[in-house]
């Protein structure tokens, strides 16, 4: 299916879930923040939200450093 990732078209398995979603990324959840459709998607709840066709994702990623 397609969605909208940080502006960009993706195609994801359907039914994908923002921790498949992640996963799939090889991003870490602990390091990336993540908004789904305008909203903020809370880490707990990453395994819980599925992804729909045409949902817009961000995903911002957490760097330390100083």
């Amino acid at each position: 299916m397609k969605i909208q990732l940080n502006g960009e078209p993706r195609e994801i398995p359907d039914g994908a879930t923002v921790a498949e979603l992640l996963a799939l990324l090889e991003l870490r959840p602990e390091h990336v923040a993540v908004e789904v459709n305008e909203q903020l998607a809370p880490r707990a709840r990453h395994g819980e939200i599925t992804l729909n066709p045409g949902d817009e994702l961000e995903l911002v990623t957490l760097v330390g450093g100083g």
